[in-house]
Formats: C-alpha cells, sequence, structure tokens
C-alpha cells in the first residue's frame, strides 16, 4: 500500500470522476486553502451545518439519534459553541476506486485554534458526500467558514483488490447526499 501523489489523484479525479467538482492546484485567495496538494486533496465544507443543542434535554444515543439535538443552519459561517459539536458536509462528492482507502486529517489553521475535525476513513468503493464531525474544544465560540477548506484526504492505494468493498456489503452510508446523523 502507498500514499499516491497529485498526478495520480489528478489522473482518477479526471477519468474516473473520484472527486467532484475537482480543484486542480491549491487556492489560497484569502481564505483556508483548498484542492490538489503535493499527496492529497483539501476538501471544502459546505454551507450546510448541524449544530448540537441541548434545549430539549436529548441524550446523545448512537443506537436512538434524536434529530432534536441539532439546530440546522445554512450560511456562509457557522459559529460553534464553546465545548460544541456540529455535523456539515463537503462540498465535493466522492468516487474511491475499488484498490483504495483515504485518510482524512483536520486542517492545521482550524487545529491551532481548537477546532478538531474528525472523518472515517472512506472504504474502497464508497461515494458520496463526506459527513464532517467538527468539534470547538475550547471555552470560547468557533466560526467554521463554508467553501473553504476543512480537512485533508490522503489517499492509499493497494497493490491488491480488497476482497469485499464499501458497496460490496451494501455499506449504511453508501451514496450520501446531506449531512448524514447516525444510522444501526
Amino acid at each position: 500500500m502507498s500514499v499516491r501523489p497529485d498526478h495520480w489523484i489528478r489522473k482518477m479525479a479526471k477519468e474516473h470522476k473520484m472527486i467532484e467538482p475537482f480543484v486542480d492546484g491549491q487556492v489560497r485567495d484569502g481564505s483556508i486553502s483548498y484542492g490538489l496538494s503535493a499527496y492529497g486533496y483539501d476538501i471544502r465544507v459546505s454551507d450546510e451545518f448541524k449544530v448540537f443543542t441541548n434545549v430539549h434535554n436529548s441524550v446523545v444515543d448512537p443506537k436512538g439519534f434524536d434529530e432534536k439535538s441539532f439546530v440546522d443552519i445554512k450560511s456562509d459561517v457557522c459559529i460553534i459553541p464553546p465545548n460544541s459539536f456540529a455535523l456539515a458536509r463537503t462540498v465535493e462528492y466522492f468516487r474511491i476506486p475499488r484498490s483504495t482507502i483515504t485518510l482524512c486529517v483536520g486542517k492545521s489553521t482550524y487545529a491551532r485554534c481548537g477546532i478538531i475535525v474528525n472523518v472515517t476513513p472512506f472504504e474502497p468503493e464508497w461515494e458520496g458526500f463526506v459527513t464532517l464531525e467538527i468539534s470547538n474544544t475550547t471555552p470560547l465560540p468557533a466560526k467554521i467558514y463554508a467553501n473553504e477548506g476543512i480537512a485533508q484526504v490522503l489517499f492509499f492505494e493497494s497493490d491488491e483488490l480488497c476482497e469485499v468493498s464499501y458497496a460490496d456489503k451494501k455499506g449504511k452510508y453508501q451514496k450520501q447526499t446531506g449531512i448524514t446523523t447516525p444510522k444501526v
């Protein structure tokens, strides 16, 4: 298994629609950077957010998730309350090849502000918009900018194809189109 460089990512994006829309190069024009980098792709957060709230005194339960735990926000900026959490989605839609798995890590610009982005690996043959988990670990409100960089995806390609892909096992988050909350 090896990490794939920019020319491989560019080829896969153009020939196989692995990333749509695809930005060929880094965009930095006063925004938090996004687009193709040397060994990865910096993804953007869309303008759709679900911010945790405790208005209804809900318990967070992955087996019985209460949609009233969130406030839906559509905006160019999202303010995450202190020590709180939000879900969002990427601008980009992904189609991961059967020979590939990804790791996604938060951008250092946000990490240096106490904002942690968690994303699980994109498994072989998974596709969809990525649901992002954004935690504000600080005692202050945190600002997230829509349509700007939020995390970097690293692509790893195997020498062999997996026996069972995410599509083969009919994964529950396959082809998700919006912010997807927990499913069992």
